[in-house]
């Protein structure tokens, strides 16, 4: 009998040193999921802090184009209104130039009165 009480204190040994190790494990894997669970967290304010300033960097994004094609708008009109002085400005002075061509010819002494 002495031979079987020593064989179950042998096993009982190895069971409570199993059983300390497993506790041990457990206690090293709670101790990781505690430090993912508080880096995944870590991970979800920054990816909050950086969706808001995603959301204002496209709101300015979007009013500065809108801005842009304004400025643009009115950089195109003004250029063709500008175009178009430019014309009416050469116009003009062809004509004037015409008449007062005509007004030499109307004018000029050597010219021969009928």
């Amino acid at each position: 009998m002495t031979h079987q009480a020593a064989a179950l204190q042998t096993y009982n040994n190895e069971l409570i040193k199993v059983l300390d190790d497993l506790h041990s494990r457990r206690e090293d894997l709670n101790r990781h999921i505690r430090q993912d669970e508080e880096e995944k967290e870590q991970l979800q304010q920054d990816s909050q802090v950086l969706s808001d300033k995603l959301r204002r960097v496209s709101e300015n994004l979007s009013q500065r184009l809108a801005a842009r094609a304004a400025f643009d708008r009115t950089i195109a009109e003004t250029e063709a209104a500008y175009n178009m002085i430019l014309e009416s400005s050469q116009s003009l002075l062809c004509l004037l130039k015409k008449e007062a061509e005509n007004l030499n010819k109307a004018t000029d002494p050597r010219r021969k009165v009928h």
